[in-house]
């Protein structure tokens, strides 16, 4: 059995991809990721011994700009993505037997996997975008809802307006070049009936909340055996476990001053920090040695060393966090973190940070309560309950379909 994977954004729609190709391959089946040709998606898949094919523009160049740079022409963005999906995927796919697309709305891999006779399964790390009985297309979740059904109704079928807008024209004309029928509705034809969530159902529950057959997998874990720095590893056994600090790809959204206020807010509980510089290449001009600044390095091996971690709630690092069984401090931006940072309050396992520019004293506040130990006693307490075999299933229910059983 041959799988083709596609995703086009940061690491958290990318390193799941890798988790599930990894899987796939234990079963004895060949899969092929199609990303954005960042080196840093490059290093994960040689890491993993995954054939990498790039597809699209490099993400870094899109999210990784500075505030003050013009932001880039959705319009724009999304006639190029397609564009990359049909050539880049038509080529890949001829000859296999299944498609996954995830990541930012993946228009144009149905197309082509339909061309082709290709199962295709449409998977997602949350249940926005999907219609929801809770709240509204595009919302920030925890927001008031409209509780009309009717005007749930309206708002979604807006959405798809917003979408076809978007991927519409690129999409139909790609079509019809291949002697294909327009599609009407671009959003639910890319997401399907049945699109499949590859997210913990402890940290993201499904069960009645959106009107779609959703497969709940669990989430897509890639197993990391890579040793920690020396120095870093010198810096953990020095002192008490120190807190994270990290906004992995929010390059233009990192909150200002984040490096020296998380300092300062920390040394307050006399805790020390690891400040991680992520795309946005937080730094210190000016720190002791009750700090270390470090680059990408194995989560799975450092976050259970840490007092607590103060981050922007992406999918990825909310999921490998409440994993670690560590307390966490949210600080949402955009997109799902605020859904992220919604479930670890709901959950017990931490809390969400107020604003987008912390200060010293309510961070301080902040780290004061998830350093309790009621909640790190929690944050264990979930640990436990995560699944730890969503790529697995993910792959299994793959193969299943392959073979009819």
């Amino acid at each position: 059995m041959r799988v083709v994977l596609t995703a086009w954004g940061s690491r958290g729609d990318v390193e799941p991809l890798v988790a599930l190709a990894v899987a796939l391959r234990q079963f004895g089946a060949e899969a092929v990721v199609c990303a954005p040709p960042d080196e840093d998606f490059a290093v994960l898949l040689r890491r993993a011994e995954i054939p990498l094919v790039p597809l699209g523009p490099p993400v870094r160049s899109v999210v990784a700009r500075t505030k003050s740079a013009a932001r880039p022409d959705p319009f724009q963005l999304a006639s190029e993505l397609v564009a990359a999906r049909f050539e880049t995927l038509s080529a890949v796919a001829e000859g296999s037997d299944a498609l996954v697309a995830t990541g930012l709305m993946p228009a144009g891999a149905r197309d082509v996997a339909d061309r082709l006779g290709l199962r295709y399964v449409l998977a997602c790390y949350h249940l926005l975008g999907l219609p929801s009985r809770h709240y509204s297309p595009g919302a920030r979740p925890g927001t008031p809802s409209p509780q009309d059904e009717t005007d749930r109704r309206v708002l979604w079928e807006q959405d798809a307006q917003r979408v076809n807008a978007l991927y519409g024209p690129a999409v139909n004309s790609h079509r019809s070049t291949l002697g294909l029928p327009p599609v009407e509705n671009v959003r639910d034809y890319v997401l399907t009936d049945q699109p499949w969530l590859a997210a913990d159902p402890t940290l993201c529950p499904s069960k009645g909340l959106t009107e779609l057959d959703v497969v709940q997998t669990g989430a897509w874990f890639l197993a990391d055996g890579r040793a920690l720095p020396a120095e870093l590893k010198t810096f953990l056994d020095a002192g008490e476990p120190p807190v994270y600090v990290g906004f992995g790809s929010m390059s233009a959204h990192a909150p200002q001053d984040i490096a020296r206020t998380a300092v300062e807010a920390s040394r307050r509980h006399g805790r020390r920090v690891l400040l991680s510089r992520g795309w946005s290449e937080l730094d210190l001009a000016d720190y002791g040695d009750d700090c270390l600044v470090i680059g990408e390095v194995n989560q799975q091996a450092l976050f259970p060393r840490l007092a607590a971690v103060v981050h922007h709630g992406g999918a990825g690092t909310t999921t490998a966090t409440a994993r670690a069984g560590v307390p966490q401090v949210v600080v949402p931006l955009l997109g799902d973190q605020p859904y992220w940072a919604s479930r670890v309050v709901a959950l017990g396992i931490g809390t969400s940070y107020e604003g987008s520019t912390p200060a010293v004293d309510s961070l301080s506040e902040t780290l004061g309560e998830v350093l309790a130990p009621e909640v790190r006693s929690r944050a264990a307490e979930v640990s436990g309950a995560i699944k730890p075999d969503g790529a697995t299933t993910a792959a299994q229910l793959l193969l299943d379909g392959a073979t009819g059983s």
